[in-house]
């Protein structure tokens, strides 16, 4: 096995243990990006030099007996939302192209206080305004999307050319590129994590999380952006809510079969499967996107005065569009809000967490429009990708994508988990049983690809 292949925790035990130097593993995922990115296209910003300087320093730490924790020395990637001082930061516009931050973000300052080494600035959907992440292919198939807005965090930690990744998700895009790329997303409970320096899409919406390859690695990234603790449990009596509606309803036979294999494994691990219905699952769409829309809006007012020709025709069109959203229509979305959490806290109190789809469907086809579902209707992508995972974001409830399993073409299916306010620890506790049982997703293979592309 490459260091590249490592996981975070591996990683950080074979450098605890004095087995691997993290010049040497930042050295392996650099060679893997040199390999993957003609095919993968992960990244916006590559900071080759520096991370060979911020390993050689960490290696020198470490050496002395200062080190600071798992993620010393550790190769990682950072969405392009998310400010980092001296490198670019665009977002993935021409509309901030050149642009350099003068300071880093807090998570971003978190992390390098925790010693990580940036590799580099993955790419998004243009200012996280979307579910595929064009500029990207999936490492498993590269005639697919990844997934978005992360896409490029996604792709980075399923490619190898990243140990981890941080991502953004305001309706699903750390969970979508999760489940279509065979890897692990946590989204936060709301406010957990904080936005100080990402660039905001909908600032009532938006959460900043980790992308990894197993449960483990999330925690330990979470411990260290959130800066509490991130602790275990298991399946043993947990009990684990089943919708009868809503999150099965137009998903794909096989996304479904996986899911349902998954929690039929969940209860022969202890887990008491209990049937429950999804409250105001109706207004889901139209609270997402009357919370969204205005408020994206509203951040990209003056730009889009400016420069509206600098935006790409799909996000100018949405962002022109928040401005003829009446403002009574926010208020009501605000207020449906409000009701959704209280029955999504009473429900809560009912199951310890619900257990569903992440997405409806696997990675669609790059530039693939709709979805036909068994019953004749049609849905666009970006609608199919975010409306199961929706509801965690409007409530603020913590979500984490776990895979588990592949479908006919061989293309990652995820499962969803969401949990209590404030129940990380939780999620990741069942979701760790599980996969300490049943293994990590296997691994993209990107390399046979690569040699039939060429």
């Amino acid at each position: 096995m490459q260091p590249y292949e490592l996981s975070l925790a591996e990683a950080a035990d074979a450098i605890g243990a004095g087995h691997l130097s993290p010049v040497e593993l930042t050295e392996s995922v650099l060679a893997r990006m040199e390999a993957t990115e003609p095919l993968v296209n992960a990244y916006a910003a590559v900071t080759a030099d520096s991370a060979r300087e911020q390993a050689a320093a960490a290696e020198r730490e470490i050496a002395a007996g200062r080190r600071r924790g798992p993620l010393h020395g550790v190769p990682m990637a950072l969405k392009d939302l998310i400010d980092t001082a001296g490198v670019v930061t665009a977002s993935g516009s021409a509309v901030r192209a050149g642009r350099i931050p003068d300071r880093d973000a807090a998570v971003t300052a978190r992390l390098k206080r925790a010693g990580a080494v940036l590799v580099g600035k993955a790419h998004t959907h243009e200012f996280a305004y979307g579910l595929t992440t064009p500029q990207t292919r999936n490492p498993w198939a590269p005639d697919r999307v990844p997934g978005g807005s992360s896409g490029g965090s996604a792709a980075a930690v399923a490619a190898g050319s990243a140990t981890f990744a941080l991502g953004t998700d305001t309706g699903g895009s750390i969970r979508v590129p999760a489940a279509l790329t065979g890897t692990v997303g946590l989204k936060p409970t709301y406010g957990l994590v904080p936005r100080e320096g990402v660039a905001a899409l909908s600032w009532s919406l938006d959460h900043v999380g980790p992308i990894t390859r197993t449960v483990r690695d999330a925690g330990l990234v979470l411990e260290a952006i959130a800066e509490r603790g991130a602790g275990g449990g298991g399946l043993e009596g947990v009990r684990v809510g089943v919708p009868s509606d809503y999150f099965f309803d137009r998903v794909d036979p096989q996304v479904e079969a996986a899911v349902r294999t998954a929690l039929d494994r969940m209860a022969d691990l202890g887990a008491r499967l209990v049937d429950v219905q999804i409250p105001l699952h109706r207004y889901v769409q139209a609270v997402q996107w009357g919370l969204m829309v205005p408020e994206a809006t509203a951040y990209h007012a003056a730009q889009l005065g400016d420069a509206p020709e600098l935006y790409g025709d799909d996000v100018r069109v949405l962002l022109e569009a928040g401005a003829l959203l009446p403002a009574v229509d926010h208020i009501r979305a605000q207020r449906a809000r409000t009701l959704m959490r209280r029955e999504w806290e009473a429900l809560l109190g009912q199951v310890d967490l619900i257990a569903a789809p992440t997405v409806p469907a696997t990675a669609a086809q790059a530039g693939q429009e709709v979805f036909g579902w068994p019953d004749g209707t049609v849905e666009a992508v970006a609608d199919a990708y975010v409306r199961l995972c929706a509801p965690a974001n409007i409530t603020g409830l913590p979500a984490l994508s776990l895979p588990v399993g592949l479908d006919l073409d061989g293309l990652p299916i995820g499962m969803q988990l969401i949990g209590r306010p404030y129940g990380e620890a939780a999620l990741l506790g069942v979701a760790g049983a599980y996969e300490r049982e049943f293994g990590p997703a296997p691994r993209a293979e990107v390399d046979a690809r690569l040699v039939a592309k060429k």
